[in-house]
């Protein structure tokens, strides 16, 4: 078999090139912190959180909520324009927590405080498939007539049991629905998968390969397993770290080509791994590697063993009804 897709000079479908491809230049995320919480926290379904979850280690310096909408963006893109001159265009990327946790009223003086930003040429909503409804996906596609709207599901593992472990709050089906929900209104669907979770093989972590690309989403990101300071996982970490199993950097490289050569091309890939500020880790970590030089990494190793994404994907296969 060989390689016949047109993704330039990659290996792999990059997200980044197919919003370039739609909008015809590059467009900067800029993370927003609305407030928000989740119904693992809020006492909804449970309290505590995922076992995993410290939204502090991911949020970027001039993110707070008790910062304005309007504050953060202005903030967030004057600190863009400094660190990539070409960013001129932006999305604006509610991050912390499930960012559909509200009554529809407050999501639309939220998002509509994004939007009226003349450089904000979308909105990426991270949130839990167990957060959205029929009448929020109504508002979001009513926005895809006038600006690029993701929204952004954490699968995190298509395993109930290991989904039961790490305190998630719903089972895998919930997902599936979610995003079967939300592509029959054309919006854009992205996902998030964590490699490492306690109990899995790394045979099972290949397998979701399969799953996933099933499944109508347009886009996702993979994260390596990371123990984070102050989460219910740093504490039983510390009691059992014989059940925490690590990738070292280099079988990390070779365990995302594996699993991409089982993934649909079609859908893009946005990260490769995940990335914490080292203060953040109390587990084994990688040292100061950034995300593009792991994806240099990956892209030589591609090109080393001959791959790329959906080398040995099967179009035929069906895991779920259309």
């Amino acid at each position: 078999m060989t390689k016949t897709l047109d993704w330039g000079n990659r290996r792999y479908n990059a997200f980044a090139d197919r919003l370039k491809d739609r909008f015809g230049f590059r467009l900067q995320k800029l993370t927003i912190d609305a407030g928000f919480t989740c119904p693992n926290r809020d006492g909804t379904k449970g309290i505590g959180g995922c076992t995993y979850c410290n939204n502090d280690a991911f949020n970027p310096s001039y993110c707070h909520p008790e910062k304005s909408i309007a504050q953060q963006l202005s903030e967030g893109i004057e600190f863009h324009k400094k660190r990539y001159r070409r960013a001129t265009s932006f999305l604006a990327y509610f991050q912390a927590y499930s960012n559909s946790w509200a009554h529809l009223k407050q999501l639309k003086q939220i998002y509509s405080q994004a939007l009226e930003f003349e450089d904000v040429k979308g909105i990426i909503i991270g949130t839990r498939p167990d957060c959205i409804d029929e009448a929020k996906l109504d508002y979001f596609e009513e926005l895809t007539k006038t600006h690029f709207v993701s929204i952004e599901y954490g699968i995190e593992s298509c395993y109930d049991t290991t989904l039961q472990l790490i305190n998630r709050g719903h089972d895998f089906k919930t997902a599936v629905e979610a995003i079967q929900m939300t592509a029959n209104r054309g919006i854009h669907i992205g996902t998030h998968l964590i490699f490492g979770l306690p109990g899995e093989s790394r045979e099972e972590m290949l397998a979701q390969a399969e799953i996933i690309s099933q499944l109508p989403i347009n886009s996702i990101k993979f994260h390596q397993l990371q123990i984070i300071k102050d989460t219910a996982m740093e504490k039983d970490y510390t009691l059992h770290p014989e059940s925490y199993i690590f990738f070292s950097l280099d079988e990390y490289i070779d365990f995302v080509i594996d699993f991409i050569e089982r993934l649909s091309p079609a859908i893009a890939i946005e990260r490769f791994a995940g990335e914490v500020p080292p203060r953040f880790l109390a587990g084994p970590g990688w040292g100061l590697i950034r995300n593009d030089q792991i994806n240099i990494l990956i892209e030589k190793r591609l090109e080393e063993r001959d791959s790329w994404q959906g080398k040995y994907f099967q179009a035929e296969a069906k895991l779920f009804n259309s």
